[in-house]
């Protein structure tokens, strides 16, 4: 808790408050009326915007990143001259406000993380900080040099005029200079466009090191047995990952290196909406616990006891805490190679059957769609299912062409002969509104099949529009459910919807620069 010089960003804030521990950061927090304290001492915060703004995130287009990014709406380039001017109103606004730093490291693997230095307004943000990486051993303290500095101020926005003479879509923004090795946030308090910066940061400067980025979760057995979870948000991928019979690694973004996979992060960040201790009991406890901040999320504000069920305010309600509040986490941030890999899709149209075996070519076919669906009252102006493709189960934050990611991924399964499972945790029955979710207990018992190896002793069925084997019985699970066919009251109507979805997914892949062999898994219609 030594001072901190910033004078190598010309940054002079009124106040310094340097590597403060998580209850500091908690009474200061209250004591700005940045947030309050719940029942069970959890920090309750409302960030403004509700989640990630993805028109206001760009990328700085210079020299070092002009032929290596793929410029797109979503790699939204800006200029040097832009950022600088940004910048400058960063600095100057730092004067009047006291900043809190944190230095913590992206990466639990010594050999590839990445030293960064947050410095922010808010001293919750700080507090997230501390929860979501990777926290330097006290006695490496002295010798911490940051590779790459963020600079958080969510109060702050650019004026229209300014906003527009810059480049910027709107008041808010958020920055990345690969050159300078900077990140700018402004306007926005939700703390995943931290958190997702940093992300991004790492998954343009890793590839190149031979590490493939992973948007997933990662559990492993007693026995050593790594499952890896692709998926979406809302797919299952932080719920299904956190077993309680099995160890936890982490829940969203992982590196798979020549020598295992290792965590990003030293925290989780998961949704709470509906979220129970009976069906989630690990997230539920951390939740519970002193230091957790818990984001846009209903309380009382009398007896401040949370309510997980109402989504008035969002559907994307978060509590972040660090990895040490799952009891059966793997504290080192490291494993070994993935002995299964599992593609999470909530397919809310109830096509998909609950697990399928895909081929590596069908594998990497799926990993480059990243299918699943929104379902009505997740956005506004969704009434009906739609499907959503999000290339490498994470497409805002793989700037690199998306060529390198699917070839570093066809590489590592073939090399580590690993098979690729999709399970889909959403409808069957029927599409939404008619049929009904998978359970979780069902999708749980299919998980642990494919873990422990049972179900590659079974009958498998070839599905004669999307081409994979789908498993005729599976332990712990209700046969008739396997072929979703035969879960629809009307075949026919069934028949409808699979071409409708079998063609969504034809035109998505006609859409994308596939490999030759990747792009013939298309379905048969």
């Amino acid at each position: 808790m030594s001072s901190i010089d910033l004078d190598y960003l010309s940054l002079h804030p009124d106040i310094t408050c340097y590597r403060w521990p998580t209850p500091r950061l908690v009474e200061q927090a209250v004591k700005n009326n940045e947030g309050h304290l719940l029942h069970n001492l959890a920090l309750a915060v409302r960030t403004g915007h509700t989640g990630r703004s993805p028109k206001d995130r760009f990328i700085v287009d210079d020299e070092m990143t002009h032929s290596s990014i793929s410029w797109n709406d979503i790699n939204q380039p800006i200029s040097e001259a832009a950022f600088d001017g940004v910048f400058a109103r960063v600095k100057q606004y730092f004067r009047a406000y006291s900043a809190y730093v944190e230095d913590v490291y992206a990466g639990a693997d010594s050999r590839y993380r990445v030293p960064i230095r947050f410095i922010g307004t808010a001293a919750w943000q700080a507090l997230f900080v501390r929860n979501m990486f990777v926290l330097p051993k006290s006695e490496k303290l002295e010798e911490f040099e940051p590779a790459w500095n963020i600079v958080a101020a969510p109060q702050m926005s650019v004026d229209e005029p300014t906003a527009h003479e810059l480049g910027l879509r709107s008041n808010d923004f958020v920055l990345i200079n690969f050159s300078k090795k900077l990140i700018l946030i402004g306007g926005t308090g939700y703390a995943g466009e931290i958190k997702k910066s940093v992300f991004t940061v790492l998954n343009y400067l890793l590839p190149k090191r031979g590490i493939l980025p992973m948007h997933s979760s990662v559990n492993v057995s007693n026995d050593d047995v790594v499952t890896v979870f692709f998926g979406l948000s809302g797919t299952g991928k932080t719920t299904l990952s956190m077993d309680p019979e099995r160890r936890f690694l982490g829940d969203d973004e992982h590196g798979w290196s020549d020598d295992g996979v290792y965590n990003f992060e030293g925290g989780c960040y998961a949704k709470t909406i509906r979220l129970s201790a009976e069906d989630e009991p690990l997230i539920y406890a951390a939740t519970e616990r002193h230091g957790t901040t818990i984001e846009n999320v209903a309380w009382n504000p009398l007896t401040r006891f949370i309510d997980y069920n109402d989504g008035d305010y969002t559907e994307n309600g978060r509590a972040s805490f660090s990895i040490d509040a799952i009891p059966n986490a793997i504290q080192s941030g490291q494993t070994g190679h993935p002995d299964c890999i599992i593609f999470l899709t909530a397919d809310a149209f109830g096509v998909l059957p609950p697990v399928a075996r895909l081929s590596p070519k069908q594998a990497a076919y799926h990993f480059s769609l990243g299918y699943t669906a929104k379902v009505a009252g997740t956005e506004r102006g969704v009434k009906e299912p739609e499907p959503v493709f999000s290339a490498l189960y994470g497409e805002p934050f793989f700037p690199r062409n998306h060529s390198e990611y699917i070839q570093l991924f066809m590489d590592k399964i073939r090399q580590h002969e690993v098979p690729v499972w999709l399970v889909n945790t959403g409808w069957t029955g029927g599409k939404f509104g008619v049929g009904k979710r998978i359970d979780i207990p069902v999708t749980r018992a299919i998980i642990r099949a494919i873990q422990s190896g049972e179900l590659n002793d079974v009958k498998f069925e070839r599905d004669k529009v999307f081409g994979f084997d789908v498993p005729s019985s599976c332990p712990g699970v209700p046969s008739r459910i396997l072929d979703p066919a035969s879960t629809w009251r009307d075949r026919g109507a069934y028949e409808i919807e699979q071409r409708a979805l079998a063609e969504k997914f034809i035109e998505r892949a006609n859409s994308l620069d596939l490999p030759s062999e990747v792009a013939r898994q298309n379905p048969q219609v």
